[in-house]
């Protein structure tokens, strides 16, 4: 027996070979999002050269999503009473809270100060807590420091935080990479090392395809750190 005809349209015979060249992440069957892909970063490093500057640009050259930097230095202390319910939270916390619930996806980046995470990405994050903007968010943690045993204590740090928040953590795209100095060219604010930009690579890609693929959300939510 002969195949049946098939009644596909020119145009729709090129729209399906359009769509089988698209990676799996990007196919509209596994990926909801009909926009270009938002990530917001929040940058717990306010120095202008610092390494982790260095480590966000060079990782977000890595991707083809959009992105903006929260700008976490405006927000004021966090005041429990500003953050009660029917309090009008200030400016710069709505403004935050409304650019975290309009991203796809979250990458926090941060050095580590006496075995801690620095104040103004905690302050950023007590903001947070009240609002559901982070619940189910996915959330990569990349650490950097010139310790040659990293940032450790921060990453880990920052990690159950947001566990404890419910956003979703995706452990393979969280990454403390140690003695980061000799790894970034100054003169450019970015990474050079050949490995440290492949484990990047392999950190955006899984935040990415995690965020394009909402029913992976709930389980990295409950993801505790490695």
């Amino acid at each position: 027996m002969l195949p049946p005809v098939s009644r596909q349209t020119p145009a729709g015979l090129l729209a399906d070979r359009r769509t089988s060249l698209l990676p799996p992440s990007l196919h509209p069957d596994v990926n909801p999002y009909r926009h270009p892909m938002k990530i917001l970063t929040l940058n717990g490093s306010l120095r202008a050269r610092s390494s982790n500057g260095a480590v966000l640009r060079s990782a977000l050259a890595l991707t083809d999503a959009t992105s903006a930097t929260a700008d976490i230095a405006a927000l004021p202390h966090f005041h429990p009473d500003q953050d009660a319910e029917g309090a009008t939270p200030p400016a710069p916390v709505a403004a935050l809270r409304r650019t975290v619930a309009d991203a796809d996806a979250v990458l926090i980046v941060s050095p580590e100060y006496a075995h801690g995470v620095p104040g103004v990405l905690k302050n950023a994050l007590d903001w947070l807590v009240s609002s559901a903007d982070l619940l189910d968010k996915p959330t990569a943690v990349l650490t950097a420091s010139p310790s040659p045993t990293g940032a450790a204590y921060a990453h880990g740090q920052l990690r159950e935080t947001l566990r404890t928040m419910s956003a979703a953590v995706i452990p393979d795209a969280c990454r403390d990479f140690t003695a980061i100095g000799p790894k970034t060219d100054p003169a450019t604010g970015t990474v050079t090392d050949p490995a440290t930009l492949q484990d990047l690579r392999t950190a955006l890609t899984a935040l990415t395809t995690a965020a394009a693929t909402p029913n992976t959300r709930s389980t990295a939510s409950r993801s505790s750190p490695s």
